[in-house]
């Protein structure tokens, strides 16, 4: 497969504004778009991790803005928005996990659709917006249903953290129906994502910081749910879909007019594989033994066994198409780990957006 056909002409010193950038996909997305030569302004809390990406990559030192804020305060994020004079918004902001959602579902519903609805609510009045790009999640979907989910399917939402999301996706329709149908200078989508992964991860609950972490500290590997298949796809992946939908909206682009704009963009089917395949390569790479143990909590509910995306529809209208293989991701990740012992995290990181956005 090609190289991504991300337009580097296009980014250069375009002002974008992006939620939830001292988070770990924020924090790639903020070095690749400085890579692409963009002018970003970042605005989010601080930090919840100690090491974070954010922190070892110094992105302060490298956006033209770091606010730290929460996106539910609307006068402030308003405010923030008109002084960036942005043209792109990619909202990341939000809480993420779904574990978490369980201990604080208040924090989740208000932090997802309260924050979204701040965004859509100040793109509506500043018109100087030109393309948004709100960031979802898989989890939008019906799994009850075991299929490969394409973005007309029915939404669903059992748990806290996946009802905000679906809510999300609604006030999104209620806001495109009701004040951008017929508005060709503001374009706005939202996008699904597969389970991401990569170097410079250190979130709580998350599958493979928490296997590396118990592999430095000689514990045993829980596994929730060991069969459970997820569309496991390197940051860098879905990243590039943001930024080629993002151009094409700014552009009005004649080809992705009439479309609904939700997306997915997922991994190809091959990369859909359990948990307990990823503790095993972890295992194997890094000659320790894993004695994995599945748990049963009496908080969380059980989730879905499989879960995969089709992103026919992307490969078709954007040209997008998922370049690294599993294997792939997990040598990257295992790389970059190595490497940040010695080497400076955002030059690790520019290598492998260079190596990423290669024809090789």
């Amino acid at each position: 497969m090609s190289g991504q056909k991300i337009n580097s002409h296009f980014w250069k010193n375009k002002k974008v504004f992006v939620t939830g950038h001292t988070g770990f996909k924020g924090s790639w997305l903020c070095i690749f778009l400085k890579f692409l030569g963009a002018k970003v302004t970042g605005y989010a809390l601080k930090p919840k991790t100690n090491p974070s990406l954010f922190k070892l990559a110094k992105i302060d030192k490298i956006i033209e803005k770091s606010i730290y804020a929460d996106i539910r305060n609307y006068k402030k994020l308003n405010k923030e928005i008109k002084k960036s004079k942005a043209n792109i918004i990619i909202h990341l902001a939000a809480q993420p996990l779904v574990r978490y959602s369980y201990i604080e579902p208040k924090e989740t519903f208000e932090t997802n659709i309260l924050g979204s609805l701040n965004i859509l609510e100040s793109v509506r009045k500043i018109n100087t917006i030109k393309s948004t790009v709100i960031i979802t999640t898989d989890k939008v979907y019906d799994i009850s249903k075991n299929k490969v989910f394409k973005e007309t399917d029915t939404l669903g939402g059992l748990d806290p953290y996946s009802s905000s999301k679906v809510s999300c996706e609604y006030l999104f329709s209620c806001y495109i129906n009701s004040f951008f149908k017929n508005n060709t200078k503001q374009r706005l989508a939202t996008v699904r994502a597969g389970n991401v992964i990569g170097g410079g991860d250190y979130s709580k609950d998350r599958l493979i910081p928490d296997i590396m972490l118990n592999i430095k500290r000689r514990n045993k590997i829980i596994l929730r749910n060991p069969s459970s298949t997820r569309p496991w796809q390197y940051v860098l992946e879905p990243l590039s879909g943001y930024l080629m939908l993002a151009e094409k909206l700014f552009k009005n682009e004649k080809k992705i007019q009439n479309l609904k704009q939700n997306w997915n963009f997922g991994p190809e089917l091959s990369n859909c594989k359990s948990t307990n395949y990823i503790a095993k390569f972890f295992s194997k790479h890094l000659k320790v033994k894993i004695k994995v143990e599945k748990v049963k909590s009496k908080i969380f509910k059980p989730e879905t066994n499989f879960l995969r995306l089709n992103n026919l529809k992307a490969k078709k209208f954007l040209n997008w198409y998922p370049k690294w293989s599993l294997q792939k991701s997990l040598l990257k990740i295992l790389k970059w780990n190595h490497l940040i012992k010695t080497k400076n995290a955002r030059d690790i990181c520019e290598n492998q957006i260079k190596e990423f956005l290669s024809k090789n």
